[in-house]
């Protein structure tokens, strides 16, 4: 098979929907078939010419003001369409539905090949919080939704993100295909790096790893740290990502008295550095009522670190209160309780989360690669 995954972001701005699609990328080629990586060229030359194991095709973008993010721009890079065209793709599938799936559209229609789409994201969360109007924030949801009904199949990565999409008014049929990652086996010298780099000391290590944005509910992680502060003096937070909240969190830590408790490392390429913090991190505090199905909380798990969840959310599926990981209700107050809690049994909870969360990336290939096969010949046989 020959397979277009067509995404809007590229390091080292990648964010969880990148990661997937990359992820599909690297197992999809060990087991010979060509998967292409497509999305907006980065303005950081050091990524202009990737050494990934995979192909990969970039279009011009234009940098979007206070986001990671470029604004693709394809139907003006004329060497890329030149080079997309060239590809025999036999599946595309778009892993969000703005400028990368029209582009993914038109492919699957001009050569009558299946499209298959993956709703990663609460989008109408997204543009509530941008535009502040619900009116704008709807009708985006029906263009979306208008997409989807244009799909071969369409894809959620778990039960809770399906019922999201059938919130948005989507009536068709939706595949749950979960997000993997690898398991890996953390080592004390790991701690100790993560202990030298960033300074954590001897004391619990309370990890979040994202972007940095109030949407993932951390300034409700602030101030369930002020109050753990109260009663914990020796303990680290720790902020690892970037964003468009970054100083603003920065800020409220320091008013809230955590200068010296919160650290916050910027963004980090280096995934062996994130394993190091991962390996430290008593426990992992993760407490988005936006994120669907966070690869972090599984990265967390792979290296025996439990996750604090919002129970009822999204990305607490799967999560069982005191036995893979920990669930609280969404106030500063009940997360504090949740990060005092959490720590008498983190040893134990962790070895069950890393025990029964992580689904290796290689599996999900197998999944990924069947249903590719499936809608290839069905395909087939409706152009026949």
């Amino acid at each position: 098979m020959i397979i277009g995954q067509f995404c809007e972001c590229w390091p080292p701005h990648i964010d969880g929907v990148g990661m997937v699609a990359r992820s599909y990328c690297e197992e999809l080629s060990k087991t010979q078939e060509a998967c292409y990586y497509i999305a907006p060229r980065s303005s950081d030359k050091r990524y202009a010419n990737p050494d990934t194991g995979f192909p990969v095709i970039q279009y011009a973008g234009v940098p979007i003001p206070k986001e990671a993010y470029s604004l693709g721009v394809p139907a003006l890079d004329l060497p890329f369409l030149h080079e997309l065209n060239q590809v025999p793709f036999d599946i595309v599938h778009a892993h969000t539905p703005f400028v990368s799936a029209l582009v993914a559209t038109r492919i699957a229609k001009e050569r009558g090949i299946p499209l298959v789409a993956t709703l990663h994201s609460k989008y109408y969360d997204d543009f509530l919080l941008k535009t502040h109007s619900e009116m704008i924030a709807k009708t985006v949801v029906s263009v979306i939704v208008s997409f989807f009904n244009k799909c071969d199949e369409v894809w959620t990565v778990n039960d809770a993100t399906a019922e999201v999409l059938r919130g948005y008014g989507f009536r068709g049929e939706i595949v749950v295909m979960p997000n993997g990652t690898d398991l890996w086996y953390p080592t004390e010298e790991d701690a100790k790096k993560a202990e030298e780099r960033f300074g954590l000391g001897s004391g619990d290590v309370f990890l979040f790893v994202g972007q940095q944005n109030f949407k993932k509910n951390l300034g409700n992680v602030l101030e369930a740290a002020a109050l753990y502060h109260k009663t914990h003096p020796d303990f680290s937070l720790v902020f690892a990502g970037q964003g468009p909240d970054s100083e603003k969190l920065s800020e409220m830590a320091n008013s809230l008295g955590l200068s010296e408790r919160v650290v916050f490392t910027g963004h980090i390429a280096d995934r062996e550095t994130l394993k190091c913090l991962y390996s430290r991190a008593d426990l992992f505090v993760f407490p988005s009522l936006y994120d669907t199905a966070g690869l972090v909380v599984r990265e967390a798990a792979a290296a025996g670190t439990p996750s604090l969840l919002i129970e009822g959310s999204c990305a607490a599926e799967g999560i069982r209160d005191g036995e893979n990981g920990f669930l609280c209700r969404n106030t500063p107050e009940d997360v504090c309780a949740c990060m005092e809690r959490a720590l008498k049994t983190a040893k134990t909870v962790g070895a069950k989360a890393r025990e029964t969360i992580p689904v290796p990336w290689s599996r999900i290939a197998e999944s990924v690669a069947e249903r590719y096969a499936a809608l290839i010949e069905k395909k087939k046989r409706e152009n026949m």
